[in-house]
């Protein structure tokens, strides 16, 4: 049978196992955090010529002047033009969904006025300048494109610049495409550690930029964290994650299937499945069996589903909920009778696919939400990727003469209590008693 583990939440010590089988330590170790902040502090003191070094030591191609890391912009053009038919469809058709997503997310400036005239309110306005991270080490992920650009885009961000890692000076040409359609204005051919840098405290060709946005390894995850505070960030993703909540009615080889889109990802990816049905989650196992041998990554999904993954009974669906929402999971699945009713339930979660037929990889290209999600259970916290990420909130206030008399006397006595005697006079200079 499969090497995957088999728990039982009525066992002695289940929530233990649970426990462990979840830890994820996403803090980098001494020796990626000395790295990445030599990395950084190069990037500093030393600008293009650290960033030609880095993109020459680490990617295997010899860039000769700053120049050579930039992409022009007919590039991404022709690179689309030259898709196969098929794939710019696709490309299109996933685009055009991801934006009308986006465009209902906007958010809108408000006020209102109070009696005595006062007004409050909120303006709503968009980032000046993000940086986008595409990865291009194990795969080439032009998806990621346009879940991160496309949002910043309706946000209205006005320059969207992308950093790519090239290995071997070889670009990805989706990537490119995806780039082009999505909006994306400027283009280096960098990554890792070194691009974050740059996009955090700009170069002589590289812009410095408001916010960095999109997944990486752990050098990059981890010089996100380190450039924090000089920028915004999107988040610092651990390895992906996938929770199947199902009545034991589903295919077990669509499933088994479902479990495996994760586990392709890393060694490091989290499947697991909660079902009531006993019998259900053998019919899984033995699916497992049968389809891993078919797949092109079998020796990763073998390991992660032997490290990190689970087929778990529970008692019935509403414990299934209450685990889920200890979980947190990035992606849920419901794969169940009436997932509309059962929805209310489920508390925390990056993204919900509801029913048989929603496959999770529908979310990952194509149905529209972003794929941009919270993993190792900050889904209890926080929420996925999107345009109000690219939006900020500045609070309105406009008191009027007669607000200031009240107000004032409420600030003056706050003020006062605090021994902020400033404060309190800059309030009461306002009162006409």
């Amino acid at each position: 049978m499969a090497d995957i583990t088999r728990l039982d939440s009525s066992d002695a010590g289940f929530m233990d196992r649970l426990e462990q089988l979840l830890a994820w330590d996403s803090v980098s170790d001494m020796s990626v955090n000395e790295t990445v902040n030599n990395i950084i502090g190069s990037i500093r003191n030393d600008g293009d010529r650290a960033l030609l070094d880095f993109t020459n030591r680490f990617d295997g191609w010899q860039a000769k002047q700053a120049s050579d890391l930039s992409i022009p912009s007919d590039a991404l053009e022709n690179a689309w033009n030259d898709l196969e038919k098929g794939q710019r469809a696709a490309l299109q058709h996933a685009a055009d969904r991801v934006r009308a997503y986006a465009e209902r997310q906007k958010m809108s400036s408000w006020e209102y006025t109070e009696d005595d005239g006062t007004m409050l309110g909120q303006q709503i306005t968009p980032l000046d300048k993000v940086g986008l991270y595409v990865p291009g080490g194990k795969a080439a992920y032009p998806s990621s494109v346009l879940m991160n650009a496309i949002p910043a885009k309706v946000a209205g961000v006005e320059e969207l610049v992308m950093v790519v890692p090239t290995p071997g000076g070889e670009t990805n040409q989706l990537v490119l495409a995806a780039a082009y359609i999505s909006g994306v204005d400027s283009v280096f051919a960098v990554g890792g550690a070194q691009a974050v840098a740059a996009l955090a405290y700009g170069t002589e060709s590289v812009p410095a930029v408001d916010k960095i946005v999109g997944p990486g390894n752990i050098y990059v995850a981890t010089a996100k964290r380190a450039v924090f505070g000089q920028v915004g960030i999107d988040m610092v993703a651990g390895p992906s994650e996938i929770l199947v909540i199902c009545d034991g009615k589903t295919s077990p080889d669509w499933v088994a299937m479902d479990l495996f889109s994760q586990a392709e990802h890393d060694e490091d990816a989290q499947s697991i499945l909660l079902c009531p049905d006993k019998e259900f989650l053998t019919q899984v196992e033995v699916s497992i069996d049968n389809l891993l041998a078919g797949m092109e990554r079998k020796d990763m999904i073998a390991t992660a589903l032997k490290d990190r993954g689970a087929l778990i009974k529970v008692k019935d669906l509403d414990e299934a909920a209450e685990i889920c929402n200890y979980i947190a999971p990035e992606h849920l699945e419901l794969s169940i009778e009436d997932p509309k009713e059962y929805v209310s339930q489920i508390k925390h979660a990056g993204a919900i696919f509801m029913g048989r037929y929603t496959s999770e990889p529908l979310g990952d290209y194509c149905a529209g939400p972003n794929h941009v999600l919270p993993t190792s259970r900050t889904a209890r916290f926080s929420s996925p990727l999107g345009v109000y990420d690219f939006q900020k909130r500045s609070s309105l206030i406009m008191v009027s003469e007669e607000g200031a008399q009240t107000l004032g006397k409420t600030a003056s006595v706050l003020a006062r209590g605090e021994g902020l005697t400033a404060h309190a006079q800059s309030a009461e200079y306002r009162l006409k008693d």
